[in-house]
């Protein structure tokens, strides 16, 4: 008889790159999802860790008791992620656990990763080149700063804010001219990066008030800075803004916000519940699949998932819209309803998303040309009786339809509640009226210097009647508009501040000294 062999897992050494979750490869965020068990350092950014479906624990701070738990678990058939900052193979602590793991029979795999040094130095707008020498000055005492000053290219330095002074001076002692241009990054490829650009006799002054590890790069490199930075001069860069929605709905926004190198804070404002009573939205539903509606129109996303989960519930498809005419408020609304299968007959143009926008385009009924006069409106218990009363005076008949609730959120935590009050947020992003009214409900008024920014006029016209300035309207209403309005604006406020201070340079009286300096 043969007996049945344990089935043995699999260990696989992650790099998890300096920081930012964007620089993982592909094959490293697969890893972190799949794994049973994910090992990780303290250095790891939470970005990265947050990608892990499984059990997540910290490394042991001697490797080869690290090495010893990652056995153990694979050994248990257990798909193990040791989950490392930076690269693996660049890391000592990493080495000797994939050194221990070898000696065994337990299969291992090795992702790399984008490294802290090369990694800041590229956000920061540093061309590192071909020649370089990249080190981790984990252990001062060990360095060969003698080869380190006279290594060809850049150096690339990672080190203590507390041992930067001391690495500058042991690199002009042994023969690196003080005046060397060095460019020095903290909180590296994070939206927290700080760069400021020296010479290597003066690293101690670039560097007041830095923390943390920090990437020197030493050499010209570090003066192409000025031309080639992108990361730290994206015009939000540093901002934090206030977005009021759930998390469900503000990916897009988020998502554009850091693209702008902003910090966005989501804030649920509203919780959407399903009708007190089910009676209404199973009539309606039963008058799709029955032919008594002419039209449906959906005013949101919301309505949109109300009716798909309705039909799930009564094991419908996209097929009960046959013969049913579609009209959508909105590109997202839009693109939820074909995500259902289903293309839209009228949605209004970008520049005129709204109800109003939909009855300018909405054709009056035709009792010849229509065989059916009912129009099916699915909405939120709080919408509006604008489209309703348009499309009546159109000739319609409405069933108005609760598909969903909207109700107040609670209150975010104490600590947001005194950003908002106290301008700890630079900016603020409203995406309908009812964000507006319920942020000022659960959490307070924003502070007088936040840039408000509304997505259209409704929006707009609430956040004053709630005694808001409003700063920013985008011409077309949609969510990457919004964001793209806000950046332009922040772009040039940021041009006036500087003109401004030039202007005010330019006017400070000359003393007699400086006079006769100058000549």
């Amino acid at each position: 008889m043969t007996r049945a062999r344990k089935t043995v897992g699999r260990i696989t050494f992650v790099g998890a790159g300096p920081g930012d979750p964007g620089l993982l490869t592909t094959r490293a965020a697969d890893a972190v999802r799949a794994a049973d068990l994910v090992v990780v350092d303290a250095a790891v950014a939470p970005g990265v860790v947050a990608l892990a479906s499984g059990e997540v624990r910290p490394a042991e701070t001697v490797a080869a008791e690290t090495a010893k738990v990652t056995l153990t678990e694979a050994r248990n058939g257990r798909h193990v992620v040791r989950l490392v900052a930076g690269d693996p193979f660049v890391d000592d602590a990493a080495v000797k656990e994939a050194l221990a793991v070898a000696k065994t029979v337990v299969p291992f795999e090795v992702v790399p990763g984008v490294t802290l040094g090369t990694g800041t130095a590229a956000y920061a707008g540093v061309p590192v080149g071909s020649v370089r020498t990249e080190v981790d000055l984990a252990d001062i005492a060990d360095a060969d700063f003698e080869a380190l000053a006279g290594a060809a290219g850049t150096l690339v330095l990672t080190v203590d804010a507390a041992e930067v002074e001391n690495v500058g001076e042991q690199l002009v002692a042994n023969g690196l001219k003080p005046d060397t241009p060095v460019a020095v990054s903290c909180a590296g490829t994070t939206t927290g990066q700080q760069t400021v650009l020296g010479q290597v006799g003066d690293l101690a002054l670039a560097t007041v008030g830095m923390s943390g590890r920090l990437v020197v790069t030493v050499g010209k490199a570090a003066a192409a800075r000025d031309k080639l930075t992108w990361w730290e001069s994206r015009p939000l860069y540093g901002w934090k803004v206030l977005v009021p929605r759930t998390k469900e709905q503000a990916g897009v926004m988020s998502e554009r916000l850091r693209g702008h190198g902003a910090v966005p804070v989501e804030v649920p404002t509203i919780a959407v519940e399903p009708p007190r009573t089910p009676t209404q939205m199973e009539r309606a539903i039963k008058g799709l699949v029955t032919g008594r509606y002419e039209w449906i129109i959906f005013t949101s996303t919301n309505a949109v998932r109300a009716v798909r989960e309705k039909f799930e519930e009564f094991g419908l498809d996209a097929r009960a819209f046959a013969g049913v005419k579609i009209g959508c408020v909105g590109k997202a609304t839009a693109e939820a309803v074909r995500s259902f299968g289903i293309k839209p007959e009228l949605v209004p143009a970008d520049d005129n998303a709204s109800s109003e926008g939909l009855l300018a385009d909405f054709p009056p009924y035709d009792d010849v040309l229509d065989p059916i006069d009912r129009v099916l409106l699915p909405r939120a218990d709080i919408a509006t009786e604008t489209l309703a009363a348009g499309l009546r005076e159109l000739g319609w008949e409405i069933d108005d339809v609760t598909a969903y609730r909207t109700v107040r959120a609670a209150p975010p935590a104490a600590e947001i509640r005194d950003a908002i009050k106290s301008g700890g947020f630079q900016a603020v992003c409203f995406t309908s009226s009812s964000t507006v009214r319920n942020l000022v409900g659960i959490a307070g008024k924003p502070h007088a210097r936040t840039v408000v920014a509304c997505i259209g006029p409704q929006t707009a016209a609430t956040a004053t009647e709630f005694g808001l300035r409003v700063d920013v309207q985008p011409e077309e209403a949609t969510v990457p508009a919004l964001i793209d309005a806000l950046a332009e604006f922040a772009v040039e406020r940021a041009a006036a501040e500087k003109e401004k201070v030039a202007t005010a340079a330019a006017k400070k009286p000359v003393r007699g000294s400086a006079r006769r300096a100058s000549r």
